[in-house]
């Protein structure tokens, strides 16, 4: 059974989304995609987001553009945690999408990873799990060594090769 949502109002998203569900795979939870638009189709929108509990979904990701009510229309409906993605856009850089997403009225909170940070929107997801879930607490302690592994590795090369080299 899926325990995250992840959720995109495009799939000119989907590039960003599917980091979030790289993230998941890599750690084992299971999850739900979908493409639905809060604002082209508001009553599929609904009733995803006002069902997700009892299908038991236990975050949801949610990624948006511009204007950005996606994030915020899910924290709305749904009572659990809900981590939102800010999406790049050629007008404003994101920044609209950032805005949009992280001012939200009190009691609707949106968890806000940065533009483009579908990566951390599924890392940010599985902790959020992991407080109940040892098992996962374990996978997401074994990606931190890795990803340490791999900063030390490249240190190392850079020591060996010189920065000249590095690249090379």
């Amino acid at each position: 059974m899926a325990k995250v949502g992840i959720v995109m109002g495009s799939d000119s998203d989907m590039p960003i989304m599917a980091k979030a569900a790289d993230i998941l795979d890599k750690l084992g939870v299971e999850y739900e995609m979908k493409i639905i638009s809060a604002h082209r189709e508001p009553d599929i929108f609904f009733d995803w987001a006002k069902t997700a509990e009892e299908r038991g979904i236990k975050v949801i990701i949610a990624g948006a553009g511009m204007a950005a009510h996606l994030p915020g229309m899910c924290a709305a409906l749904f009572p659990m945690p809900v981590i939102g993605i800010p999406m790049h856009t050629t007008s404003l850089g994101g920044r609209d999408s950032l805005y949009s997403i992280v001012q939200m009225p009190t009691g609707i909170p949106v968890a806000t990873v940065a533009i483009n940070g579908g990566a951390n929107a599924g890392i940010l997801a599985a902790k959020i799990l992991a407080v109940s879930e040892p098992e996962l607490l374990e996978k997401l302690k074994a990606y931190a060594e890795e990803m340490k592994e791999q900063v030390v590795a490249k240190d190392a090369r850079l020591q060996e090769t010189g920065y000249k080299n590095y690249s090379k």
